[in-house]
């Protein structure tokens, strides 16, 4: 089985300004249970630990039936600039990181990048130009929706 610490095949970012400072950013981020108001469809919670360095954090996202079940460890917390994590579940496997880069004026740049282990071996890494423009769609869409939570205040 591959090391889901090392970067697998399947690649994606995505890049928001958010017009609130780094710090904000960052403890909005790191908010666990919350990121189901911005990541459709998806529920999160600590399963152990206190969502830092070390807890392990579950992603389930469901639609229309299917469930994908995403299991990460917090590898790394460095406030108010990186998080970096490991998906280690039976799907989803490889090293996460969310950089914040404070660019005065009270904003922040928030680029957020996965290295995912392709299932289903050479069938998987064929597919993946075909599933990467909605990964990517998809990633983006949700730090949109982050960044207007943050800007408003409704996600603090």
């Amino acid at each position: 089985m591959t090391d889901p610490a090392k970067p697998g095949a399947g690649e994606v970012t995505a890049t928001v300004i958010v017009k609130a400072p780094a710090e904000k950013v960052f403890a909005a981020f790191t908010r666990w249970e919350r990121q189901g108001d911005w990541i459709p469809f998806t529920k999160v919670r600590v399963v152990s630990g206190d969502g830092g360095e070390g807890s392990v954090i579950e992603a389930v996202t469901s639609v229309r039936g299917a469930r994908i079940r995403d299991e990460m460890r917090v590898e790394k917390v460095d406030p108010p600039f990186e998080l970096r994590v490991v998906h280690f579940g039976r799907v989803l496997r490889g090293p996460g990181v969310m950089r914040c880069t404070p660019m005065g004026s009270g904003h922040t740049q928030v680029v957020w990048h996965e290295w995912f282990h392709l299932p289903g071996g050479v069938a998987g890494r064929v597919a993946w130009p075909v599933l990467w423009p909605g990964s990517k769609v998809g990633l983006t869409a949700a730090l949109k929706r982050f960044a207007r939570l943050v800007e408003s205040g409704l996600l603090p």
